[in-house]
C-alpha cells in the first residue's frame, strides 16, 4: 500500500498532475488539465453533476467522424445532468492529456441538464490550440493514441467573456467560481485513411 502511494506521489511530482485527477481519467495524464488547477476532487461529480456522450463512453474511443480522418467532421454530441442549485452558467474545457493541447473552449451553455448535438454551434466559443474558435479535430501521430478529456464546470456566476478568448482568459475567470465538475475522456489513435478497394464494392470480373 505504501508502494502504491509512493508510486503515486512520485508520478504527482513528475508531471503536476494531482493523483485525483489521474484516477478520475483512468490514464496517464502527461500534461496539467484545466480541472485539476480550478477546481477539487471533492467538487467533481458533487450533486450528481455528470457528463456523457450518446457517442462514445467513459475512456472508449472516438469515431472517426470526430476526427482529422474525415473530411466532414463534427464535434462529438455531448449531455449533462442538473448540475447543483444556484449554478448561473457552465463551461466547457477539451485538452489532450499527453501535449496539453486545448481542442475546444466552450461557455454561455446555460446552467441545468442539457445537451450540445452532433455538430452544433455553442453559444460562445474560444481560441483552441491552433487559435481557432471551433472543435480542434483529434488527430495524433500514426500509431499514436492520445486521450481527450471532456471537463465541463458549473460556475457561481455568469461569465463576462467575449467570444474568441484564450484559455488562460478563461481559466482566470472561472478559478474560485467553480461549484461542480464533470469529466468525459475518449481515445483515439492515429492510422491513416483506409482507402476503397474493389472488394468494397462486391465487384465481379
Amino acid at each position: 500500500m505504501r508502494r502504491l502511494a509512493r508510486e503515486s506521489w512520485s508520478k504527482e511530482l513528475s508531471t503536476g498532475v494531482p493523483s485525483w485527477v489521474q484516477q478520475a481519467v483512468g490514464s496517464a495524464v502527461a500534461k496539467p488539465l484545466t480541472f485539476g488547477e480550478v477546481a477539487e476532487e471533492k467538487l467533481l461529480g458533487k450533486s450528481g453533476f455528470a457528463l456523457s456522450s450518446p457517442a462514445f463512453r467513459h475512456g472508449g474511443e472516438l469515431d472517426p467522424s470526430f476526427t482529422a480522418i474525415e473530411d466532414d467532421a463534427v464535434a462529438p454530441p455531448l449531455e449533462w445532468t442538473a448540475p447543483p442549485p444556484g449554478t448561473q452558467e457552465l463551461a466547457l474545457v477539451v485538452e489532450d492529456t499527453t501535449d496539453g493541447k486545448v481542442h475546444w473552449l466552450v461557455w454561455g451553455l446555460k446552467g441545468q441538464k442539457g445537451a450540445l448535438f452532433e455538430g452544433e454551434a455553442p453559444p460562445r466559443t474560444g481560441k483552441n490550440g491552433q487559435g481557432n474558435s471551433e472543435w480542434l479535430l483529434p488527430d495524433p501521430p500514426l500509431g499514436v493514441e492520445h486521450t481527450y478529456v471532456f471537463q465541463l464546470f458549473a460556475l457561481d456566476l455568469p461569465m463576462t467573456l467575449m467570444p474568441g478568448a484564450t484559455h488562460e482568459e478563461l481559466v482566470k475567470n472561472i478559478k474560485g467560481h467553480v461549484t461542480a465538475a464533470a469529466i468525459l475522456a475518449a481515445r483515439f489513435e492515429g492510422h491513416e485513411v483506409e482507402e476503397l478497394d474493389a472488394e468494397d464494392f462486391d465487384i465481379e470480373d
